[in-house]
């Protein structure tokens, strides 16, 4: 896997950091895949049972790398999606797409530590986790208008519901820098921490320790909402309590409860 991105897995917990301090994790071609690949590779761990998205060095992603505006001005082809159809062949998703919308596919929840600045494709690779735990002084905006362009990393798939339509609208239109604390009024951050790689650490590691079956299917569950009608939610809920009832994982939560012991899950 490219050093662009690193993984370390320890205690069931994916430490997944977006890797090009020196750039503030700008992002190029290179970059795209790296994080796609990162993301791709844990659908295939089992032991995985919760997964934290962060940045190394004084930003989460600064956006997509300024060469590509260059290129772009000089109306040359956008570096961004070149080659995706070939290497994501199949998916609803294009290649920039997809380093947002992978942390959506995942079965195990993913918590975003966000410092620093996530603005335009880093705020939009942001938007992935299911969580998002920020620094109060964050840098958070749908920078695209900036460039004269429109957002096209799944802003609109991943936006509107956590934040309102009148508000996406307002980020679209205007390009407006939000702070970690205003995201968290907005609905954008869940919460803010002084450390947030630290507390999405801590996060994680309790995640961990639940029944990692109830996890996924808690995460199927309220994945995709919006799409389901109200029954089908309903028979959702009854599929899957049935799927976990008896089951050895299942027995393990309540034994260990009672026991008052950490849990042994398969």
């Amino acid at each position: 896997m490219s050093e662009r991105v690193t993984v370390n897995i320890k205690d069931g917990v994916a430490d997944v950091r977006l890797n090009r301090p020196e750039k503030l994790n700008a992002l190029d071609n290179a970059m795209f895949r790296a994080i796609v690949d990162a993301g791709e590779n844990l659908k295939r761990r089992s032991e995985v049972r919760a997964v934290v998205l962060s940045g190394e060095g004084r930003s989460f992603c600064a956006g997509l790398d300024f060469s590509s505006f260059q290129a772009m001005g000089a109306n040359e082809k956008d570096n961004q999606n070149e080659g995706s159809e070939d290497y994501l062949e199949g998916r609803i998703t294009h290649l920039g797409q997809q380093a947002a919308w992978v942390w959506q596919e995942l079965e195990v929840p993913v918590i975003g530590a966000i410092s620093g600045h996530a603005l335009g494709g880093g705020f939009q690779i942001a938007m992935g986790p299911d969580i998002r735990i920020v620094h109060p002084d964050t840098k958070m905006s749908v920078l695209e208008i900036r460039w004269g362009l429109v957002p096209d990393m799944g802003a609109s798939v991943l936006l509107p519901p956590v934040v309102g339509l009148d508000v996406a609208k307002e980020m679209y239109f205007t390009g407006k820098m939000i702070s970690g604390a205003e995201a968290v009024e907005l609905g954008l951050a869940t919460r803010v921490s002084d450390n947030p790689h630290g507390s999405a650490m801590d996060l994680a590691a309790e995640i961990a320790e639940k029944n990692p079956e109830a996890v996924r299917r808690m995460k199927t569950i309220l994945n995709g909402l919006p799409e389901r009608t109200t029954a089908e939610r309903f028979a959702a809920e009854r599929e899957h309590i049935g799927a976990l009832i008896g089951t050895p994982n299942q027995k393990e939560a309540v034994t260990s409860f009672f026991e008052k012991r950490p849990p042994n899950f398969e």
